[in-house]
């Protein structure tokens, strides 16, 4: 399957994966077969076969080193010498008429530069195509590189009139594994599928979900169990390998030619994005710049309990116009747990705010699940850190962070009675934290926090009750007179991993429990549609949440 679907980029520093079927070739006309040759050749340029008769290959202008004009009518091709050889090995290899000639002894066949211009040019008015019997879809995806938190525009044309299809996405994980999804289509009396307009009838998406082709990946058959999709190096994109199918499938995509291909990339880090290594004072982490002379917003980027240096969420809110430092702060084999306490994630957001790119002023804490709860606790009780506003993703304010990291995980394991495992031997953690503790002295004292703070929780969220949580911090922080600050996102039927938009849903997962070095497979919880929809509206609420309060009157630096 791997190496029939996925061809890889030649003479590219960096190994992308992109898709064209061995088995299209098969099912298109001689005309188009040229074209994906030049395709092959020229490395992702763009075939265009419409129906009206004509089928035309064109090539984007930057390719050569000469001009190119085109038309659907009458195409004429300026080409140069440095392209010849690809024309001419084209032509050679494929089994076609010039002028209703067959091209017989290709061997001794010798196309100068004027030559491939007329046989070129032949080839693709003279040779028509029935545009009932023969049709060649179009499909084309906008943009075909862009932002992961930004939506693309799927269009199938020049099918028939009703005709069922089936949309598919395929990616390779770092990791070597690929993820797929699909969906189910009819197309209108135009021959036409709009995926964000029409609906899926079916697939591991369904309705009108212009996004689904992302957010609904997940292992194809076969795979290893409990797996979770993570970008690790953000300087490469995630690349999507988009097919149409004739009919409605839902398996056995490697065993069936396509009827059209294409490659869209998706990004974390935007054009003009610096990534810096941190290294200082025992720090570690990765520091994000937004491109221009700044100065800009800081953001404190805090990942939960699983570890290590995870970089693409502040890749992207870099590439949304603030400087954002990912921290690494449980990382068994380069810190000791003994010496990451208040201290440490203080030094970080020093670090962070004597940047010369970064205001001093206009400084955030972003945290998840664990990442959360150090959140609470450093805005409540430390004298260094004073944010102007925090964000808080699936946490808790049950686990003071008011000690060493160890002691704090030792705590932890106290309650490990209350772990539950399911039917699937999933553990599920959401108990280990309830009842809600009254004694004050067992939870942050969210009553001192004196900056705007925001909530996104899950309703099915299985690894901490962070409903629960929340409306105990509700409750404190009223009392203490600041409730005004708290700002509260509950979305039904989500899980705990909220992560940037269109990431797919992950119900359970493989997770490494620190110290105890058990691998186990840990219960996040959601459901996948309304899990995607918490993703993409709570995204969009952080980027207002972030402009309101670290971008407003603020007239020397813009997104």
């Amino acid at each position: 399957m791997d190496a029939l679907r996925i061809n890889k980029r030649p003479k590219r520093d960096q190994d992308l994966e992109y898709g064209l079927h061995q088995g299209m070739e098969d099912a298109l006309s001689p005309l188009c077969m040229v074209g994906i040759r030049i395709l092959n050749y020229l490395d992702n340029c763009l075939i265009l076969a419409q129906g009206h008769g004509r089928s035309v290959c064109k090539l984007p202008p930057d390719r050569f080193n000469g001009q190119q004009e085109g038309t659907r009518v009458g195409v004429q091709y300026k080409t140069v010498s440095g392209l010849n050889p690809i024309f001419a090995a084209c032509v050679r290899e494929v089994e076609c008429d010039l002028a209703g000639e067959s091209l017989q002894h290709r061997n001794d066949i010798n196309l100068g530069k004027q030559d491939i211009h007329v046989a070129v040019t032949q080839l693709f008015v003279s040779r028509t195509v029935s545009t009932e019997s023969r049709r060649c879809p179009l499909l084309t995806v906008q943009p075909c590189r862009g932002l992961v938190d930004e939506k693309f525009q799927v269009v199938i044309k020049n099918l028939l009139p009703n005709q069922e299809v089936t949309l598919d996405s395929l990616h390779q994980s770092e990791d070597k594994d690929f993820w797929e999804a699909f969906g189910h289509y009819i197309s209108d009396e135009q021959g036409t599928v709009t995926v964000a307009k029409d609906e899926s009838l079916g697939g591991t998406y369904e309705g009108k979900e212009q996004m689904g082709l992302l957010w609904s990946l997940r292992p194809v058959p076969g795979s290893r169990p409990a797996l979770r999709l993570r970008k690790t190096n953000v300087l490469t994109p995630i690349v999507i390998n988009i097919s149409v199918y004739n009919g409605h499938l839902s398996q056995g995509f490697n065993q069936t030619s396509s009827l059209a291909t294409t490659v869209t990339e998706r990004w974390y880090m935007a054009p003009g994005v610096q990534r810096v290594n941190i290294r200082e004072k025992g720090v570690l982490g990765t520091l994000f710049l937004p491109p221009g002379p700044g100065p800009y917003p800081g953001v404190l980027d805090l990942w939960g309990g699983g570890g290590g240096l995870i970089e693409y969420r502040s890749a992207l809110l870099a590439s949304h116009g603030f400087a954002c430092m990912a921290l690494e702060y449980l990382a068994p084999a380069k810190l000791k747990m003994t010496d990451v306490d208040g201290t440490y994630f203080e030094k970080a957001y020093q670090i962070l705010q004597n940047h010369p790119l970064v205001q001093k002023d206009k400084m955030a804490i972003l945290g998840l699940c664990f990442g959360s709860a150090i959140t609470f606790s450093m805005t409540a009780y430390s004298r260094v850190i004073k944010p102007q506003c925090c964000v808080c993703i699936s946490g808790s304010h049950v686990v003071p962070v008011d000690k060493c990291l160890f002691e704090v995980f030792e705590d932890i394991k106290k309650f490990k009675d209350k772990v539950q495992v399911n039917e699937d031997n999933h553990l599920v953690h959401r108990n280990t934290i309830l009842p809600i503790p009254s004694d004050p002295t067992l939870k942050v004292d969210v009553g001192r926090i004196k900056c705007p703070l925001l909530l996104v929780n899950g309703t099915d969220d299985q690894n901490w009750a962070t409903v629960e949580s929340a409306e105990d911090m509700e409750m404190m922080m009223n009392k203490a007179g600041n409730r005004h600050l708290l700002t509260v996102l509950t979305y039904p039927d989500a899980g705990h991993l909220i992560e940037p938009p269109y990431t797919p849903h992950f119900r359970a997962t493989n997770f490494l429990l620190h110290k105890m070095k058990e691998k186990v497979v840990m219960l996040w919880g959601g459901q996948t549609k309304p899990h995607a929809y918490a993703q993409e509206d709570s995204w969009e609420k952080i980027l207002a949440f972030f402009q309101e309060h670290l971008y407003s009157s603020n007239v020397n630096a813009k997104l």
